[in-house]
């Protein structure tokens, strides 16, 4: 397998969270979002939608995070990522959507970019506005975690939900989103960031990783 990665991406990060937690093997391929790397002829082959991440693997090219997770949940369902039952994996897709869908496109690269560029907006309007959605997502995710997790997101095992958990507190803490108001999510962040193959999914220790 071949990832198609940026080390600071948000949605990457989610995708090797999931390929960690699996033991599977993959090789990383940096695009450097910041100088526009992902939209070079070669790699909008693969994704047309030139954006992070991509998979290739046995000559199919996946796009998207979610679906990239769920595909591999469906090829190598152990461990599994979802729970058994039905009403309780809908639970874990509305969390994992409220991240991937509700909060964290308004709050990319090219988002931010656009509203600085497009719109010339200011920095502490951009602060003011990232730390807006991810309040009013999170507030909402406290809730459901309230009622359905446990030392994880959802439960005592890690799956979905802490995919895209663990790369949203990431970006809260890099924007200095007070988080005083959301005791669980800060917990079961903490207890996901603890488990090895989540750790190795940091942007800080991925090959492309920088300090800029």
């Amino acid at each position: 397998m071949r990832l198609h990665d940026y080390w600071r991406s948000g949605a990457a990060y989610r995708v090797r969270i999931a390929l960690n937690l699996k033991g599977l093997a993959y090789d990383q391929i940096a695009h450097d979002l910041r100088t526009g790397a992902q939209a070079e002829p070669a790699y909008a082959a693969i994704n047309p939608q030139m954006l992070v991440p991509a998979l290739e693997t046995n000559g199919l090219a996946l796009s998207q995070s979610l679906a990239i997770i769920e595909w591999l949940e469906e090829c190598y369902p152990a461990p599994t990522l979802l729970p058994a039952d039905p009403d309780s994996r809908a639970i874990v897709r509305a969390m994992a959507g409220l991240i991937a869908c509700d909060i964290h496109p308004l709050n990319n690269l090219r988002v931010l970019t656009a509203l600085r560029r497009e719109l010339d907006i200011g920095e502490a309007q951009i602060s003011a506005w990232i730390a807006r959605w991810i309040g009013e997502g999170f507030a909402a995710l406290e809730t459901m975690i309230a009622r359905h997790g446990g030392t994880y997101a959802f439960g005592d095992t890690p799956g979905l939900a802490d995919c895209c958990l663990v790369p949203q507190l990431y970006s809260a803490e890099r924007f200095a989103v007070p988080l005083d108001a959301f005791p669980r999510i800060v917990a079961a962040g903490a207890a996901a960031r603890m488990l090895p193959a989540i750790a190795a999914a940091h942007p800080d220790r991925q090959p492309d990783a920088d300090t800029r």
